[in-house]
């Protein structure tokens, strides 16, 4: 029987990426009651919407292969190599607004936003 491959990733700091208080409040929680207590958000850049460039953002259990992982106000966030390229120098802010409401990136590599703020040009 074989051991199963250990997971090699890297580990990185809060240049790359950085939660705001009411983000990692808000991820903690969910993690929390997810029962993931070693989860994580992941964040990764996929091609799409008006401008070229999306976010897609879930909670998964831990890093992948080959991801950066990083700790930010005690939460882990974990970004594959390719997305790390358009993230970099990112914060994530959450906002209770019932119409604007939710997850957002604030990115120093986007140069163009969509009218609807949920995709970018780098």
């Amino acid at each position: 029987m074989t051991a199963p491959a250990e997971i090699q990733f890297k580990t990185g700091n809060e240049r790359l990426v950085k939660l705001t208080e009411k983000a990692a409040a808000r991820l903690a929680g969910l993690l929390a009651r997810q029962k993931r207590p070693d989860g994580a958000l992941r964040v990764a850049v996929l091609g799409g919407g008006c401008s070229g460039l999306q976010y897609k953002m879930d909670l998964v259990n831990g890093p992948a292969h080959r991801d950066i992982l990083v700790h930010s106000r005690g939460v882990k966030i974990v970004v594959d190599p390719k997305s790390a390229l358009f993230v970099s120098g990112s914060e994530i802010d959450f906002s209770d607004d019932l119409q604007k409401g939710g997850f957002k990136v604030t990115n120093p590599n986007a140069v163009a936003h969509c009218s609807c703020g949920e995709s970018f040009a780098a």
